[in-house]
């Protein structure tokens, strides 16, 4: 262990994991340091980007709070939360694909009746959501538990805002026997991330835009199926090209319908993959 370099530093790290317990911790310890220094190596790493790297790493720690998760919002902007979610959720096909979970999910939504009203005030035009949750095979799966949460029409989720006093546009509801759900919301439109910390300084310096295109975030369970976490893009929006966050599926993408009376609708129905047997 004395005298190591440049040239022996990386082996000796790993020569340090041997005896890890755990062989899927050792796996992965080793695959992150053989890559680290590899990256360090390329790049000729001075100490002073190291040291701003830090900095900037802990920045992102600071920024996060129980209403906000700056470390999933640079996951997302490094497309390494949609690369991970589709290396684990290769369905078959007719399966409703996956996407990003988001920073903004809240844990404990409120349980809204089918049929009921999940805006609770949200600004925004009004819209009607309906849909089914299916099997692969297009069985209704009666029950299934639907949670939907989005932003509002000035960009922003519930959580975003220090005065509310009770949750907005998020809700929690259960379809009925033949697997139907409907709820009202508002529209969905394209809004930015937040910018106002270190993830926004990064993408200041890299030159890229903010925008999500207009979706619903959804997650959707049912008993002997796999839990699905996904959005529902909103057809036609500008962002669609150029997500932020690079989630959009064109499977995902529905039209939001606007009816004579001012009412907008979306339908979508989700198929779920059956647990492995």
């Amino acid at each position: 262990m004395r005298n190591l370099n440049q040239d022996t530093i990386t082996q000796a790290v790993i020569a340090g994991l041997v005896d890890t317990p755990d062989a899927r911790l050792k796996e992965l310890m080793t695959s992150l340091v053989q890559h680290l220094h590899a990256f360090a190596r390329d790049t000729r790493l001075t100490e002073a980007e190291w040291a701003l790297g830090i900095d900037f790493l802990t920045a992102v720690g600071h920024q996060c709070s129980p209403t906000r998760q700056e470390f999933i919002l640079l996951s997302d902007v490094l497309g390494l939360s949609m690369l991970t979610v589709a290396m684990n959720n290769d369905k078959p096909q007719g399966c409703t694909e996956s996407t990003v979970f988001g920073p903004f999910h809240v844990p404990n939504a409120p349980r809204v009746p089918n049929g009921g009203d999940v805006a609770q005030g949200a600004a925004g035009q009004p819209c009607l959501v309906r849909g089914r949750v299916l099997s692969r095979d297009h069985t209704p799966l009666a029950g299934a538990c639907v949670e939907v949460w989005q932003a509002d029409a000035q960009g922003k989720y519930d959580v975003q805002y220090e005065d509310l006093a009770q949750p907005r546009a998020r809700g929690v509801l259960q379809a009925d026997v033949q697997g139907r759900f409907e709820f009202h919301t508002i529209v969905a439109e394209p809004y930015p991330i937040p910018t106002d910390g270190p993830v926004g300084d990064l993408l200041r310096a890299t030159q890229r835009h903010p925008w999500r295109p207009a979706h619903l975030h959804f997650m959707v369970t049912a008993p002997g199926h796999q839990n699905l976490i996904t959005h529902v893009f909103r057809d036609g929006d500008p962002y669609l090209d150029s997500d932020a966050v690079y989630g959009v599926r064109q499977s995902l993408v529905a039209p939001w319908v606007q009816q004579a009376d001012g009412l907008c609708t979306m339908d979508f129905d989700f198929v779920l993959n059956a647990n492995p047997s």
